[in-house]
C-alpha cells in the first residue's frame, strides 16, 4: 500500500488592513503566495470600522489576534499596512505594536495610493505629498479606484511590481522576506 504525501501545512500570518484598499492588496499577496506554492496563508482582517488612528488601528488588530488565537492556532507572522500620520501616534502605534507582539508595522507614506505608486514602473523614488498621493497614482494608472479587489490589482500589479517597490518600502520588504515573496 502507497503512503500518501505528507503536505505541510499552512503557516497562518496576520496581516491587518487600515481599509478597504490595503484589504485587497493584502489579497493580492495571498494570492501571489498561493501561485509560488508557498505554505503560508494571508489572514487579512480590515480593520474597519471602528477604529481610526493608528493607535486605534493596531489596538483593534491586537484584539482581533487574541480572538483568533484563542479558537485556532497562533500566527507565525503579525503584520498590520498603516498610513503615515501624525508622528507622536505614530510612535506610540509602532510601541504598542511592539509590546503586544505585532512582528512588523507598514507604514504608508503617506498612505496607500503612495505605496501603490512605488509599485509602477520607474516610480519607486516618488514621494508626493499628502493629498497629491491619488493624483500622481491616477496618472499611472488611469482606471485606479479605492477599494479594489486582489483579483482587479493583479491586473496591473505583479511580483514583479511588488518587489521593485520592495526596493523602497523596507517595512515592506521585511514583511516579505518573512512570509516568503523575497
Amino acid at each position: 500500500m502507497r503512503r500518501r504525501p505528507v503536505i505541510p501545512q499552512r503557516v497562518p500570518i496576520f496581516l491587518g488592513a487600515e481599509g478597504a484598499s490595503e484589504a485587497g492588496y493584502g489579497a493580492l499577496l495571498g494570492k501571489m503566495a498561493r501561485d509560488l506554492g508557498l505554505h503560508v496563508h494571508l489572514d487579512v482582517h480590515n480593520l474597519q470600522p471602528g477604529a481610526g488612528d493608528p493607535l486605534a488601528l493596531i489596538e483593534k488588530a491586537v484584539q482581533v489576534i487574541r480572538n483568533r488565537e484563542r479558537v485556532r492556532s497562533s500566527y507565525g507572522v503579525k503584520a498590520v499596512l498603516l498610513d503615515v500620520g501624525d508622528e507622536r501616534k505614530n510612535r506610540e502605534a509602532g510601541a504598542l505594536a511592539r509590546e503586544c507582539g505585532i512582528d512588523h508595522v507598514i507604514w504608508q507614506a503617506p498612505d496607500h495610493e503612495a505605496l501603490l505608486l512605488r509599485h509602477m514602473p520607474d516610480c519607486q523614488q516618488h514621494q508626493p505629498p499628502a493629498g497629491a498621493s491619488m493624483a500622481a497614482l491616477l496618472r499611472e494608472w488611469p482606471y485606479y479606484r479605492k477599494a479594489m479587489s486582489g483579483q482587479e490589482l493583479g491586473e496591473r500589479i505583479t511580483l514583479i511590481h511588488v518587489r521593485a517597490a520592495c526596493g523602497v518600502e523596507r517595512e515592506l520588504a521585511a514583511f516579505l522576506r518573512r512570509v516568503g515573496l523575497l
